[in-house]
């Protein structure tokens, strides 16, 4: 095998490949990403843990084909530190000589044969616009657990009916939830799946960028249980979690008692000086009163801090308090210039959701749900 590619391509195209690479692969080879040179003039490179794939195809100037396995990570990092130089790949034996300017660097070949075969390349279920993708993603899978304890919480639920694409995450403490259209092929279109929440989030950081991507679900999938995306050159699968997701939107209020309207950066910038004084697991409180809120924190002889920021409050006063970093977590992801609060009581759960202006209707398709914490008197 012998190849010339420009550093950038092969840079970015083995970032992207292996991405997902575990840190500790259950055998050897799945740390490796399988490159393939064909002498049409293009370069792949796959990578496979069993759970996630990842396949890329970038041009090249292949004067003999063939194909590699070689350390992925490596192979990555080596490639981002080259010189702005085209590089020149070629095999001598069992290595695989890299030779860009004066920096020369041999790496060992993996063995190829033992590699496991990628998922057969789905066909697209229908497509959705790449900053679309990427903001509702981020929006939601922020919630998603983050620890093992019930692994059916990692995962961000996509139900889909229609031109209707609904994603839900929590992890008991809040839920998000993002309502958006994408373009199904068939407009009868109906499915449920649980696509793990570190897995999308990448794999919508990665695309977003792109027009469009391509979703394929289920049965168009190539079977059930698993979801492939592709945009451009670049497709992924990954494996769907498995079990029945809890039912959460219940906890959604029924009625609201009272609202705010807030400036979301004025608000996360006195949430942030306030928690400062806040020690680990401890919360927040927010006093809600005529046109203004109070946030503080610490009491006794703890290190304590205060600050009031306007509001439009409407309906009777309410004090309550929350985790800091989950209150944050939801104004980063509400994305508007203004936050709405509804409340019911400062015992039960609180919703927020963005505002474009401060008069202006809500915009429900983005909603936060936060548990309260409880406070002392």
């Amino acid at each position: 095998m012998k190849f010339r590619v420009d550093r950038d391509v092969l840079a970015e195209a083995v970032t992207w490949a292996a991405r997902g690479l575990p840190n500790r692969p259950p055998v050897p080879v799945l740390a490796g990403v399988l490159v393939e040179a064909d002498p049409s003039g293009t370069l792949t490179l796959s990578a496979f843990d069993y759970e996630t794939s990842a396949k890329i195809t970038v041009p090249a100037d292949v004067t003999e084909g063939g194909k590699v396995l070689v350390l992925g990570r490596l192979l990555a990092d080596i490639s981002k530190n080259l010189p702005a130089r085209p590089i020149e790949v070629a095999t001598e034996g069992n290595k695989v000589q890299l030779t860009c300017g004066s920096s020369r660097f041999s790496l060992l070949q993996m063995p190829s044969e033992d590699y496991p075969t990628l998922p057969v390349a789905p066909d697209p279920s229908g497509s959705i616009a790449g900053d679309l993708f990427t903001q509702a993603v981020a929006q939601v899978s922020v919630a998603a657990d983050r620890s093992d304890t019930l692994p059916i919480l990692t995962g961000v639920k996509v139900m889909i009916e229609g031109s209707t694409m609904t994603l839900l995450a929590t992890d008991r403490y809040r839920l998000a939830m993002r309502e958006l259209q994408w373009n199904p092929r068939h407009s009868d279109m109906s499915a449920v799946l649980l696509v793990p929440a570190r897995t999308l989030a990448e794999t919508a950081k990665a695309l977003g960028a792109s027009a469009s991507v391509e979703i394929a679900i289920g049965d168009a999938a190539g079977g059930d249980g698993l979801v492939g995306f592709e945009a451009g050159q670049r497709r992924t699968t990954s494996r769907l979690l498995d079990g029945e997701y809890p039912k959460v939107t219940s906890i959604f209020p029924s009625k609201v008692e009272t609202s705010a309207v807030l400036e979301t950066a004025s608000l996360v910038e006195a949430v942030k000086r306030v928690a400062l004084v806040a020690e680990r697991n401890t919360p927040v409180r927010l006093r809600f009163a005529e046109s203004h809120v109070t946030i503080d924190a610490g009491a006794g002889e703890d290190a304590q801090a205060s600050e009031a920021i306007e509001c439009s409050l409407n309906g009777p006063d309410i004090e309550i308090a929350f985790n800091p970093q989950y209150l944050l977590d939801g104004l980063h992801a509400v994305g508007t210039q203004f936050s709405r609060m509804a409340f019911t009581q400062s015992s039960r759960p609180a919703v927020l959701s963005g505002q474009g202006q401060l008069d202006a209707e809500p915009d429900t398709s983005y909603r936060y749900v936060l548990m309260p914490v409880r406070f002392g008197s």
